[in-house]
């Protein structure tokens, strides 16, 4: 990942939901050009802060199991209210099917009560070892650094949550 576009889990139901939040700051740097006058968050990582939050579904659902979770497909997305500095976009991932290693999703964006992202995503999750099982070394290792990288993003009562479950 080359953007962190989850400042936190706020909601969790394993294999069904998760509701997730990012902080849309003045400090960030692309915000500079898009646009010099009227700066908002591009609609492409709204997109992309809505597949990451469908992916870290998957991810604490099934524990770490899948270490490659990749968007396969984006249909139907509408973009409607801007998402400008100081504002908090709260994106909803719900699991509508899945079959094998393809799961699929309906996806909100919300800025208080306006709809600022909808659409549909399919992703595809796997291990690198399903395919080459010399590569069984590189999924334990990519596992161990999505455990490290989920603590910077999920709340200390969604901790306790995760652990009691």
């Amino acid at each position: 990942m080359r953007f962190w576009l989850i400042d936190a889990i706020e909601e969790f139901v394993p294999g069904e939901r998760m509701v997730t939040s990012k902080n849309v700051s003045y400090s960030e740097e692309y915000l500079q050009d898009h646009f010099p006058e009227f700066p908002v968050l591009p609609g492409v990582f709204m997109l992309e802060a809505a597949t990451q939050s469908a992916a870290w579904l998957l991810r604490l659902s099934d524990d770490f199991q899948h270490t490659i979770v990749a968007l396969k497909e984006a249909r139907n997305v509408k973009y409607a209210d801007f998402v400008s500095p100081g504002s908090k976009l709260t994106i909803t991932a719900e699991v509508n099917k899945v079959e094998g290693r393809e799961v699929g999703f309906k996806v909100t964006g919300k800025v208080d009560e306006g709809t600022s992202l909808s659409g549909r995503l399919v992703l595809e999750r796997y291990c690198l070892a399903d395919d080459d099982p010399a590569q069984a070394e590189s999924d334990g290792r990519l596992r161990t650094s999505l455990r490290k990288w989920s603590k910077a993003i999920v709340t200390p009562e969604m901790q306790a949550a995760l652990a009691n479950s």
